[in-house]
């Protein structure tokens, strides 16, 4: 079986996309025993191929900022799994500081931006980072990841049309999963075909199968060279499936259990491994002992995030308020 990507690509790809299963099945497992992770909590089970194929079609500099399902992400940029699972705990060594917690990652470290509980508030905050690296000289891109139901927010019109007029090097990525919550985009909108969207600007769009990591690669790398050239924004709206619900606490009856299965037939981590295999790039027991390593590096995030320290009291306004003494400079 031919392949445009090389064995070097699947492997990473697999392997990614494995570590960001294995924590989210482990992080819901502790969600689950009370008092271990509090607030809300959304998983990115499904949608791994997202976060993969952008990867491989972006440089570690590029920022990407998305809504609240964001631990796939933050994992994906680098952020490590320590500080992600003490994150969701609360702890102080988390990548938030512990005050930010499932919906508020931050890594500026690693050019991820968050983790926005506001629906929609991260399409003008990442229109504001291309425009922070078009003003700077750089030829950095901006991924800005929102849901279906955001694509319903004033705030996604307003930072297109900004984008466009300033040709801000910006990837707008719709990662539409079906269902707002549990309403489906049928019930929200005359327009269903997102990407649509991107007509009443004149802006590049296009639909991707979101299930498929080389299908995710080739459309986001198109976008990419297009916006370091100076070709400003485009919208792609990437066709997913969340298995689990739209939180941990969703009893998802607004679906049946056989359009879960149905996806859970696409399964992005089974198509990749399909791949591995049938092109000899690895055996099942090399694939195996990477599930081991995975796994291990899993279980440590969770004594790691037991053993450490809560954030003091000192901490509590630290990273909120800006000194009034600040030494403000007015070009």
């Amino acid at each position: 079986m031919a392949t445009k990507f090389s064995k070097e690509t699947y492997m990473y790809w697999y392997e990614l996309m494995q570590l960001i299963r294995q924590f989210e099945l482990k992080a819901e497992e502790m969600y689950k025993m009370a008092g271990k992770i509090r607030g809300f909590f959304h998983a990115y089970i499904g949608q791994e191929a997202i976060a993969a194929g952008c990867m491989t079609a972006t440089r570690h500099e590029d920022p990407f900022i998305t809504a609240y399902r964001d631990h796939g992400l933050a994992l994906s940029k680098g952020t490590s799994a320590n500080a992600c699972m003490a994150e969701l705990y609360g702890k102080a060594t988390g990548c938030a500081k512990g005050k930010g917690g499932s919906m508020h990652f931050f890594d500026v470290k690693n050019y991820f931006f968050g983790g926005h509980g506001i629906v929609g508030a991260q399409i003008g905050t990442g229109t504001g980072l291309a425009f922070a690296e078009q003003y700077k000289g750089t030829d950095n891109v901006v991924l800005c990841y929102f849901g279906d139901g955001a694509a319903r927010q004033g705030m996604l019109h307003e930072s297109f049309n900004l984008a466009m007029l300033w040709k801000l090097p910006v990837i707008f990525i719709c990662e539409n999963n079906n269902y707002a919550m549990g309403t489906s985009v049928e019930r929200t909108s005359n327009v269903v075909d997102i990407y649509k969207l991107a007509d009443g600007y004149e802006m590049p769009a296009d639909m991707i199968d979101g299930m498929s990591a080389e299908a995710v690669h080739e459309g986001v790398a198109r976008a990419v060279k297009r916006a370091r050239e100076g070709g400003g924004p485009t919208l792609l709206e990437m066709k997913t499936y969340r298995y689990k619900g739209h939180s941990i606490s969703d009893p998802q009856k607004y679906r049946s259990k056989d359009e879960v299965e149905e996806y859970k037939g696409q399964d992005p981590i089974i198509k990749v491994t399909r791949t591995i295999l049938e092109n000899s790039f690895a055996t099942q027991e090399e694939l195996d002992a990477i599930d081991a390593r995975i796994g291990a590096v899993v279980e440590e995030s969770v004594k790691f995030a037991e053993e450490s320290p809560w954030p003091d009291d000192s901490e509590v306004l630290k990273d909120v308020y800006i000194d009034a003494n600040y030494p403000f400079i007015v070009d």
